[in-house]
């Protein structure tokens, strides 16, 4: 037997659209990117070899990243968890339309 979860109510009355992942999605990884990026470039100019300091700027970008794109990564994360919601949603309500039970 399913469950009863209240479904996210839109602006006019409906079921809410989930806001978009990609623009936060590109966010995110773009910055990863560059924050590697900008972190491998710092340490070749202060004299850090090609190879390791390759390796160890891609290191320190995981936690630099971690601190530094936290905003969107839970808009992400949100945006995800709200996607998640709503095709549950309209999941159980094409199920019910298919049983014929309102």
């Amino acid at each position: 037997m399913a469950e009863n979860r209240p479904v996210p109510a839109g602006p006019s009355g409906g079921p809410a659209t989930p806001p978009k992942i990609l623009p936060w999605l590109l966010v995110y990884t773009v910055g990863r990117l560059a924050i590697a990026a900008a972190l491998v470039l710092i340490l070749w100019m202060l004299g850090l070899g090609s190879f390791p300091g390759l390796l160890f700027g891609l290191l320190l970008s995981m936690p630099v990243s971690y601190l530094l794109l936290r905003p969107s990564r839970d808009r992400l994360t949100e945006a995800l968890a709200a996607r998640s919601v709503a095709r549950k949603a309209a999941k159980e309500d094409l199920r019910t339309r298919l049983s014929g039970d309102e």
